[in-house]
């Protein structure tokens, strides 16, 4: 699905990602962590095509994002409120999204209808800006929107971040259906070892923009995790 090679990305004399090859199959939820700083946003904007690698590429299912833009149908993101255009309502977003993806309102609706549970009776209906939404409901508006249509990649960068703990429960069942129900390949970037470890079955640590840990999900993960980030 995701195919890394010979990629950096610097800022002057600062090389602020370094990954000579990844790969990522179709169907995998991985998790990518690591301190401020480590180059985990940059590694999504590459992936995005949303800033250029200094050398090297990505591929999604064999599309070079930065030479084409096929890969875009097959794909769906939400980073952070910058993706959200604020001056429309909730629904009003699930609608330009959704035409976006082919659907029409119907089917958005029929769609939208299944979150009320993580929407928790603040979203839908208020007749409130996106702006006016407080963090976590503009993160939940994004992380649905980003569901419309079935896409066969999502990127999350931090979705459990300004997120009641009830949500962030919610959240992980959710995010877990898309792999096992929709067979979607899900990429999420989190500060929260407990919750990457439990969504995630493989997780990669970078450090400095270099990749320094490639894990296959067990039991111990969560205390492997714990213990490199702790000395």
């Amino acid at each position: 699905m995701i195919h890394v090679k010979d990629l950096s990305k610097c800022y002057g004399q600062t090389t602020v990602l370094h990954i000579p090859s990844l790969d990522i199959p179709k169907g995998q939820t991985f998790g990518l962590v690591g301190n401020n700083g480590a180059g985990k946003t940059t590694f999504f904007n590459v992936l995005l095509d949303l800033i250029k690698p200094t050398t090297g590429h990505i591929e999604i299912d064999g599309i070079q994002v930065n030479k084409s833009e096929a890969w875009k149908p097959l794909t769906a993101a939400f980073i952070d409120e910058t993706f959200l255009i604020g001056y429309l309502t909730p629904e009003e977003y699930f609608y330009f999204i959704g035409e976006l993806r082919g659907l029409n309102k119907a089917d958005v609706d029929t769609f939208v209808l299944q979150f009320e549970e993580l929407f928790n009776g603040e979203i839908l209906g208020k007749k409130k800006y996106l702006r006016d939404l407080s963090k976590g409901n503009q993160k939940k508006v994004g992380i649905v929107a980003a569901m419309l249509g079935n896409p066969e990649l999502i990127v999350l960068d931090e979705p459990f971040a300004n997120l009641d703990p009830t949500t962030q429960i919610r959240l992980k069942k959710l995010l877990k259906t898309l792999t096992e129900n929709l067979q979607a390949t899900v990429l999420i970037s989190s500060h929260d070892l407990g919750h990457v470890t439990e969504v995630c079955e493989r997780i990669v640590v970078l450090e400095k923009g270099e990749v320094i840990k490639d894990l296959a999900t067990s039991a111990e993960t969560l205390k492997e995790l714990e213990h490199h980030f702790s000395v």
